[in-house]
C-alpha cells in the first residue's frame, strides 16, 4: 500500500462525480451547535447525514473533514459540494455507512476567518482544536447520532491547514483514529520524526494513511518529506500525486477517493 498509480485513479473518476443527480436519494447537511469546554463557548459544525439515516440496521462510522486556513465549518460545503459527491457514491454503493462532520478547526472565541489569518492567536487556535475535537466535538457527535465509537470507526482528513491538523492530531492519537488523510498538507504539519516517532506502532495501528498533493502545489515539499520518511520506515500508506495545484479540483478528487477507501 506504499504507492498508488495516479493514472489508474484518474481513469476511475467519472466526469459526473460531482454533478447533482435527480434520480437518486439525497442526504442532507445540517448545522449543529455544541458546547466547547476547551474554549468555553458554543461552536458550530456542519454534518452530512446520508440518505436513509437512520435505517435501523445499526450504527454509522464517522469521518471528520477539516478545512483550510481561510475557511470555517462551511468551507467544504460552499466550495466543493461534498454532499453531492457523497450522495452519488452512496447511490452507486461505493461508500461504507458514515456520517461526515465538518467542524471549524479554529478553536477560539471568535472563530471566523477574518483579519490576519496568520496572527499568532489564530495559528494557536488550529493547534488547540485537537482538544476541542477529542473532548468536545466527538463526545457531542457520539451522544447525538447513531454512530460507532471505536477508533476503527473514526476517520480524520482535511485540506491544507486541515491536512496538517489531520496528520498532527490523527497520528498523535491513534487510540482515537484508524483512518487518516492529509490533502495538500500545509507547513503546520509536524516534522515526520515528530509525526511518527514510533513507525512500528503506527504501522500496526493504522488501517489507512493517505497522503496526496497536486504536482503544481508550491507546498508539495511538506507532503514529499512525510512520504519519504514513511517509505524509509516501512509505514504503509497511499501516496497520491495528482495534476493541479493548491486548489479545489484536487481536494474534491481526494474526497472522492479517500471516502471510498475508509471503513472497509
Amino acid at each position: 500500500m506504499s504507492s498508488i498509480n495516479y493514472d489508474l485513479l484518474r481513469r476511475a473518476v467519472p466526469t459526473s462525480y460531482d454533478q447533482y443527480r435527480e434520480d437518486i436519494s439525497h442526504g442532507k447537511i445540517e448545522t449543529v451547535e455544541y458546547f466547547s469546554k476547551t474554549i468555553g463557548c458554543k461552536r458550530r459544525a456542519m454534518i452530512y447525514i446520508p440518505p436513509g439515516y437512520p435505517d435501523g440496521q445499526g450504527e454509522y462510522n464517522v469521518l471528520y473533514l477539516l478545512h483550510g486556513i481561510g475557511g470555517d465549518e462551511e468551507e467544504w460545503y460552499n466550495h466543493a459540494g461534498p454532499q453531492v459527491i457523497l450522495d452519488n457514491l452512496y447511490a452507486d454503493n461505493k461508500l461504507a455507512r458514515m456520517i461526515v462532520v465538518l467542524p471549524n478547526g479554529r478553536a477560539m472565541q471568535n472563530d471566523r476567518a477574518e483579519g490576519n489569518l496568520f496572527d499568532a492567536d489564530k495559528l494557536k487556535a488550529f493547534e488547540d482544536f485537537e482538544f476541542d475535537l477529542l473532548y468536545d466535538l466527538i463526545p457531542y457527535v457520539e451522544s447525538n447520532y447513531t454512530v460507532l465509537t471505536r477508533r476503527e470507526n473514526r476517520a480524520l482528513a482535511g485540506l491544507s491547514m486541515g491536512g496538517g491538523q489531520s496528520l498532527n492530531i490523527g497520528l498523535g492519537n491513534l487510540d482515537h483514529f484508524a483512518w487518516i488523510g492529509g490533502f495538500s498538507s500545509a507547513p503546520n504539519t509536524k516534522e515526520p520524526e515528530l509525526l511518527v516517532p514510533n513507525p512500528e506502532d503506527a504501522a500496526a495501528k493504522l488501517s489507512l494513511l493517505w497522503l496526496s498533493c497536486g504536482l503544481l502545489d508550491n507546498l508539495k515539499h511538506v507532503s514529499d518529506r512525510t512520504h519519504a520518511y514513511l517509505e524509509r520506515n516501512d509505514v504503509p500508506h497511499i501516496w497520491y500525486e495528482e495534476s493541479g495545484g493548491h486548489d479545489w479540483p484536487v481536494w474534491k478528487n481526494d474526497l472522492y477517493h479517500f471516502s471510498q477507501l475508509i471503513f472497509r
